[in-house]
């Protein structure tokens, strides 16, 4: 419910605050006073589009708050959702910078005009004459009939698994064209993976056959430095072996003596104890050195693949050429395995229809269970508007198609005049006849479900008379369910209202300005008298205002 709304520095309002409270408001004013204005501001604040226009003085910012109860709409789970604090009075503000720049918050933190239009259809919903082109809407036909059929839960049931069923194609038809694409390029994968698989590649098979080629070619180089290097070590007398036998037999004679000397000798024996050990390696090593043409020939081929299949695949290791190796064995295995996947994602298709065409058909029941309902209280609502010929014909028919709100196919037909024939509603009602079918299935949808406030600018155009008391009775029984506000310039309408506000123009030091007050008695009695007689009020005039208000 809107409970206030400030608006400064917007057309032709330098500063305005007014409250407002729940059952059956009444704006009314001169044509040009600046009702308008008020609508706009509203709009601006719920997320319609500004400019520099909008600004009065275009030095200043302009500022539009709206207060909002909304403790019985439970929204805590939108406000969740889009990351926003819930307070039960929430605050909307909207700001236009002198720079044109525009700002949105809802209780102060910043949001983009997409959440501030998504959190109006859940706040108010503003009506016009101009509005009544939904009522030829096939989503807003179905609305209204799933309201009388209490559908809420099964429709969001539906779409559930509607979601569920679209994302399950969406994924079928990815797997059959990324078959389609693996089998066109099987016959080439299969060959490079068969390729790579006898070659059988090893991480570190290139760098240990580069070492022992390197050894081959330089084999009379290592043997003849291996030989050397052994006679230096084992010769008689004068290798390094013996005479580090004589050394150590030396130090051990006086080990005794000192333990220094007994250190030294211990450590010339570890030099010897090693040298035997490297001598050994050498010796192995010299007798292993051996060289086999064949041997180098083969290392040499099987290094040269290794090359040619890195050069083919643009690889730069044997590591990345495993890596392909296993991307190719995926690709080949997908064609092997991809009927099997795409039957399992048949069935997992099969499933869901299922479960949706059952939920389907429950929607659909209800909906035909509903429908003479709807029918008989629109035009008994209409009658008493003055339409006493008004019918409907409302025909659902179950389809196969899986629409966003079930599988119906539906005819919302109409016809005004007795004898007539039905057509569709934008084809063969007027612009009053529009605007009162409206009224009546807005009176029905708050009976049946949680509408938000809702503001009727100027709904009553083009009808007088009794038809006007019956607009305004209806009126009053929707604002027991909501919050309602009626721009009108009918007194018969206006003084139905719980509370009337006055939209007025005022001229300020040569500025005119435009205001909004909420009336007294008195000043009730004064408007709704002016209403019906004009600016030079008759006695009649007030009597009958008066009367109109008990």
């Amino acid at each position: 419910m809107l409970t206030q709304l400030s608006i400064n520095n917007y057309a032709l309002i330098n500063h305005l605050s007014i409250d407002f409270s729940s059952g059956l408001s009444i704006i009314t004013g001169e044509t040009g006073a600046g009702k308008s204005i008020l609508l706009g501001a509203l709009g601006l604040v719920l997320g319609n589009r500004a400019d520099l226009s909008s600004l009065k003085d275009t030095s200043n910012k302009c500022v539009v708050e709206a207060k909002v109860a909304i403790s019985n709409y439970q929204l805590q789970d939108f406000f969740k959702e889009v990351d926003l604090d819930y307070e039960a009075e929430t605050i909307i503000r909207r700001e236009i910078l002198p720079s044109g720049k525009s700002r949105a918050f809802v209780n102060d933190t910043p949001v983009t005009l997409t959440v501030l239009n998504e959190l109006r259809a859940k706040l108010i919903d503003v009506h016009s004459q101009h509005q009544t082109i939904q009522l030829s809407d096939t989503n807003f036909q179905f609305s209204i009939i799933d309201a009388l059929a209490k559908n809420k839960e099964r429709i969001e049931s539906y779409k559930r698994g509607y979601s569920q069923l679209n994302n399950l194609k969406k994924e079928h038809a990815q797997l059959e064209a990324k078959q389609l694409e693996a089998n066109q390029q099987y016959d080439y994968n299969l060959h490079l993976f068969k390729e790579l698989e006898a070659a059988n590649i090893q991480v570190d098979e290139q760098q240990i056959l580069e070492e022992k080629l390197e050894i081959l070619n330089n084999i009379e180089e290592i043997k003849s430095n291996l030989s050397e290097a052994i006679g230096i070590t084992n010769t008689e007398e004068i290798g390094i072996q013996s005479l580090l036998s004589t050394l150590e037999n030396r130090l051990t004679k006086i080990a005794s003596f000192s333990r220094e000397y007994q250190e030294i000798s211990e450590r010339i024996t570890s030099v010897k104890i090693e040298i035997d050990d490297i001598v050994a390696e050498l010796e192995t090593a010299n007798e292993l050195v051996d060289f086999n043409p064949n041997e180098a020939e083969e290392i040499n081929d099987r290094l040269q693949l290794l090359y040619n299949l890195q050069q083919k695949h643009q690889a730069h290791s044997n590591q990345e050429l495993i890596k392909i190796f296993e991307e190719l064995s995926n690709k080949v295995a997908q064609v092997a395995t991809a009927d099997e996947l795409i039957e399992q994602k048949q069935n997992e298709i099969i499933l869901v229809i299922e479960k949706l065409d059952k939920v389907a058909s429950l929607i659909s029941s209800a909906r035909n269970h509903a429908t003479p309902k709807l029918t008989k209280e629109l035009q008994v609502l209409l009658m008493d508007l003055g339409m006493e010929n008004a019918r409907f014909s409302i025909n659902i028919t179950p389809t196969d198609t899986y629409h966003s709100n079930g599988k119906d196919a539906l005819e919302f037909l109409f016809s005004a005049n007795k004898g007539g024939n039905f057509g569709a509603l934008k084809k063969v009602a007027s612009g009053g006849e529009l605007s009162r079918i409206m009224l009546t299935v807005k009176k029905v949808l708050s009976a049946n479900t949680q509408l938000p406030t809702i503001i009727f600018d100027e709904i009553d155009t083009g009808v007088s008379g009794e038809v006007s008391n019956k607009i305004a009775a209806i009126m009053q029984q929707m604002s027991n369910d909501l919050q309602v506000i009626a721009i009108t310039h009918l007194p018969q309408i206006a003084a139905k209202g719980s509370h009337h506000y006055k939209v007025y123009k005022e001229e300020i030091n040569g500025v005119t300005t435009t205001n909004l007050k909420q009336l007294s008695t008195d000043e009730r009695i004064i408007e709704i008298a002016e209403m019906l007689s004009g600016k030079d009020i008759s006695e009649t005039a007030l009597t009958h205002a008066k009367e109109l208000l008990r």
